[in-house]
């Protein structure tokens, strides 16, 4: 039987959706680390595959999420953001609801953010800051909140000449922790996080002072203690579920601000972070009677992984290089295991790694799918499938299912598992 880290059990007891199981409703997955709980992983890829079924979409470059056999994806559709609810097993359109006027830069058009399903709510947040709660069974609006009208944040789009997700939109998802949906403001007087309430959307409390970047919040338990954690333009930073109070804060300034990836949470207490700027970054997170505590495990400043999110699997960190390769570097000290160069035919800046069933399923910009084992002693390639076209957007893995987006069109992909 597989046995789980302690941290993965205590983030499940956190989040509302413990209960998910196969499910993948919100940004990587259901325990937002990357891994499909309980899923087999394929033993070989095929040469080709059939989709079970494919829906030409609109633009954008949010993920699709899957609960309970349905799934939701957000594009662009007539100048609005749409959410779109569809039998996951079919493809059938269930419902779709526009909420917000559509953003676009030289990047492209549509929605950025990657939303959440939890129990019978699903949870979207524009680039422009209009966050709404719909009912996940007809998309019935229930409360709605504009970080502009609300929180006094403006959305100044290609007009900003710096700036993050003022700038480019609202990229990073909040998270939901028992009652509690925290987002990612930026306002810099005091509301750079709020906490709401996830049923009505009042207010519960407003903490810190950074603006607002591209990367999603993750709830978790840190040397002993539950927080929210933030990656934001200014800094990596943990506060109290209760109240926001910043419990610990390491300033990382960096070139633009552009800080994309998520954090990756090792063990009980370690916690790593990349950028494009200072490369991968590990620190210890403790508690004593002076205090909380973030000091620096181990840094390596040569592995400047700019958008992509490494995974852990079995010691060790999976991830998307700086120099468009593949990595595995060693999770106790930053120590880069080896290097694979020029992994995906055309690779640029992202690729997408999924843990299943112990491999690795990693989506390349360009739309190949490779299947890797986590060999720290080397490469290991299993197999490789052209399966879409360039993408940006975390593919989502539930039942067996692998549901692949591009700028053109969303699938459902069975790859066959062991």
């Amino acid at each position: 039987m597989k046995r789980f880290p302690i941290w993965v059990v205590l983030f499940s007891s956190l989040c509302a959706g413990s209960s998910w199981g196969n499910d993948w409703p919100q940004w990587r997955g259901a325990n937002r680390d990357g891994h499909a709980v309980g899923e087999a992983a394929p033993g070989s890829l095929p040469k080709e595959v059939k989709p079970v079924w494919k829906l030409s979409i609109g633009g954008g470059f949010s993920s699709p999420i899957v609960s309970e056999g349905k799934l939701v994806y957000l594009d662009g559709q007539d100048g609005k953001e749409v959410a779109h609810l569809v039998d996951a097993a079919t493809g059938k359109e269930v419902w779709q609801q526009a909420y917000t006027e559509i953003f676009g830069d030289e990047w492209g058009e549509g929605p950025r953010s990657t939303p959440m399903i939890d129990g019978d709510r699903l949870y979207v947040q524009s680039c422009n800051g209009e966050v709404r709660c719909f009912q996940l069974a007809d998309g019935k609006e229930l409360w709605k909140l504009s970080y502009d009208k609300d929180f006094g944040v403006k959305f100044l789009g290609s007009k900003a000449k710096e700036g993050t997700a003022s700038r480019r939109g609202n990229n990073g998802s909040g998270v939901i922790v028992e009652n509690r949906l925290i987002l990612p403001v930026g306002n810099t007087d005091g509301a750079s996080l709020v906490c709401v309430d996830k049923m009505t959307g009042k207010t519960l409390w407003k903490s810190g002072t950074d603006e607002a970047a591209y990367s999603s919040f993750l709830g978790v338990t840190l040397a002993g203690e539950k927080q929210v954690v933030a990656f934001t333009a200014d800094a990596l930073l943990g506060a109290d579920l209760s109240d926001g109070k910043i419990l610990w804060r390491v300033p990382l300034k960096t070139n633009a601000k552009r800080h994309a990836a998520s954090p990756v949470i090792i063990g009980e207490d370690m916690i790593t972070v990349n950028s494009h700027s200072f490369g991968l970054s590990c620190y210890k997170i403790s508690k004593d009677s002076g205090g909380w505590k973030a000091n620096e495990a181990w840094s390596n400043k040569n592995l400047k992984i700019n958008l992509a999110t490494p995974v852990s699997e079995g010691g060790h960190l999976y991830c998307q290089g700086a120099n468009r390769d593949f990595v595995c570097v060693e999770a106790a000290t930053g120590k880069l295991k080896w290097s694979e160069p020029g992994f995906g035919k055309g690779q640029k800046d992202y690729s997408s790694t999924l843990s299943v069933g112990g491999k690795l399923l990693v989506l390349t910009e360009d739309g190949t799918l490779l299947l890797i084992a986590p060999n720290p002693a080397k490469y290991t390639e299993l197999g490789r499938l052209q399966i879409c076209g360039n993408t940006w957007s975390h593919p989502a893995f539930a039942k067996g299912k692998l549901y692949v987006r591009d700028g053109r069109s969303l699938q459902c992909l069975d790859l066959g598992q062991e």
